[in-house]
């Protein structure tokens, strides 16, 4: 399904909470990334968006949201999340670029694999590598932001989780167990921060219309995520960003060790 994303110079404009903070969006170039990428710009933030392999979708986003600004205030870099040194080289161009340190992280980047119905079909390759990306991934990107991340207020650290740990789908064990590990790091993470002024947090989505959420599944299993909704409709990825983007601004200071569901209450 096509993404449309429309970016103003009236939306740049508006309160800038983020006004002149530097943000990197792992997984930023579609999906929930992409939204969170938009509405942190028009927060006023300068934001990097992170992809892992093909650069046109990143790229033109970029296009987009400099076009849009007075000033050039985003750039798209390539950066596999499971490897330690381009991880590492994702913090050195932002840092290059905007003349400053990071203040929030987002880590967006992950993998969902549709194929299995269940645990014991699922391959020791497949568990590998959605624990590759989605947890090692996150320790990374955790990791280095720990280590550089602006101190004494603003340093935000944002994972990307998922309400299928707290309704347990069948046929999600790998992707759901990956989450969790992921969860727990960054409660740890918010405590083992004390004193620096850096928080660190969870937004776990639902049901989200995203290709992510899309692959392998039948009109018939969308339309029933659907109806289990109070809200009758799946997420979109804006009401995801809307949320990230409060935890990135000091309002959200003192929201810190928490996962937020956004799930519009289909998982309570």
């Amino acid at each position: 399904m096509a993404e449309e994303i429309q970016i103003s110079k009236d939306q740049t404009a508006s309160a800038s909470p983020l006004n002149g903070r530097v943000a990197i969006v792992t997984g930023g170039s579609r999906g929930i990334g992409r939204a969170i990428a938009v509405h942190l710009h028009s927060l006023g933030a300068k934001v990097v968006i992170n992809y892992a392999s093909s650069s046109t979708q990143a790229d033109q986003l970029a296009v987009e949201l400099n076009a849009a600004a007075a000033e050039h205030r985003a750039i798209a870099v390539r950066g596999d999340v499971s490897d330690r040194d381009q991880v590492k080289h994702l913090f050195d161009e932002a840092e290059r670029e905007f003349g400053s340190k990071v203040h929030v992280i987002v880590n967006c980047a992950g993998v969902m694999d549709a194929k299995y119905p269940s645990l014991a079909q699922t391959t020791e390759e497949d568990w590998d590598t959605t624990f590759n990306v989605n947890a090692k991934g996150a320790f990374l990107t955790g990791r280095e932001a720990a280590r550089r991340l602006v101190r004494g207020g603003g340093g935000r650290i944002i994972m990307t989780t998922t309400s299928l740990v707290g309704s347990l789908l069948p046929g999600y064990a790998a992707y759901a167990a990956s989450k969790a590990a992921v969860e727990t790091m960054t409660k740890i993470l918010a405590k083992e921060l004390k004193g620096t002024g850096v928080t660190s947090n969870c937004v776990a989505p639902g049901p989200v219309a995203s290709d992510l959420f899309y692959a392998g599944k039948t009109e018939e299993m969308i339309n029933r995520f659907v109806e289990s909704g109070p809200l009758g409709r799946l997420g979109q990825p804006e009401d995801v960003a809307q949320v990230v983007g409060f935890l990135a601004g000091d309002a959200g200071e003192w929201i810190n060790g928490q996962v937020v569901r956004v799930n519009g209450g289909m998982v309570i």
